[in-house]
């Protein structure tokens, strides 16, 4: 059975900070971080899809964290087509404009290239520490299936060759009837791993918990389940906290993916307060009481 690593979206969350989950000493970024890592192997670095890491931030987090610990890394908005805030790009890239959001058609082709060029690059420190777990690349809702889009899948994952990336759709087309199936063997046959989720359904961003293993290594992210899920207020979205009867579901789905995958990534997404941590340390105790970290 491959190593299952638990961890969480974020550790510098404001709502995190003001829930009492650090000790009164961890007052500081450094600090904060370095409790973090002494609860969990693994997080996930949701920032760099607001604003994208630089190459000294990125030697921060290898210096505070321990040898074996990991950094999954959720890939800059305007590389997945996300809108993007102009003031979010890189000082002297951005373009003269008013538009409050830009998309990559909105950018010359050359400023577009150093956008990717510098994200990877800033990754480096992460890399040679061998503390790069995977990028994430997250689509938007409106990516839908189809070849098209399939070929930009693949277009992403040859730009970050050899590093890892992970692949997750919020678009039901991709699992509806046998498009399910298409979509796994078409992951499988490039070996890029989808990210498996836990999430509200019945939106047309819902994906269903399907725990299936293309690459090896699996990825399952847990979005909570909020009845809030199209609130525009992110905290709200996200604000649900998994009672244990729904996280023991997910123990033998889990133990099957270990037993399929060279390592498995579990994030807890439902960023609110300490839920994500509580619900994280929770399923660690689940499946450490069942064998089931460690092969």
């Amino acid at each position: 059975m491959g190593n299952v690593r638990v961890g969480t979206a974020s550790w510098t969350d404001k709502a995190l900070i003001a829930s009492g989950w650090y000790p009164a000493e961890a007052v500081t970024p450094a600090a904060r971080l370095g409790y973090y890592a002494s609860r969990f192997d693994l997080v996930e670095v949701d920032a760099t899809y607001y604003h994208p890491p630089s190459e000294r931030t990125a030697g921060l987090w290898v210096e505070r964290t321990p040898a074996d610990f990991l950094f999954n890394i959720k890939a800059f908005s305007l590389l997945t087509g996300h809108p993007t805030r102009p003031e979010a790009l890189y000082a002297d890239l951005r373009p003269g404009t008013d538009k409050r959001y830009v998309y990559p058609a909105d950018l010359p082709r050359r400023t577009y290239e150093q956008v990717w060029d510098r994200f990877l690059s800033a990754l480096g420190p992460l890399v040679s520490a061998g503390k790069l777990g995977a990028v994430l690349f997250q689509f938007p809702p409106w990516f839908t299936r189809s070849a098209a889009r399939r070929q930009t899948v693949l277009e992403v994952a040859a730009r970050c060759r050899p590093l890892p990336v992970a692949i997750e759709f919020r678009h039901s087309s991709w699992f509806t009837d046998d498009a399910a199936r298409e979509t796994v063997d078409f992951l499988r046959a490039h070996e890029l791993p989808l990210v498996c989720v836990d999430m509200p359904q019945g939106h047309p961003s819902s994906v269903p918990p399907l725990a299936e293993v293309t690459a090896d290594l699996a990825v399952v992210r847990f979005h909570g389940r909020s009845d809030r899920w199209t609130s525009r207020d992110i905290e709200e979205k996200f604000r649900y906290r998994y009672r244990e009867e729904e996280l023991r579901e997910w123990v033998p789905r889990l133990r099957a993916l270990a037993g399929r995958a060279r390592e498995t990534h579990v994030l807890m997404n439902n960023c609110a307060g300490d839920n994500a941590q509580h619900n994280a340390a929770q399923l660690v105790d689940l499946l450490d009481g069942l064998g089931g970290l460690d092969g």
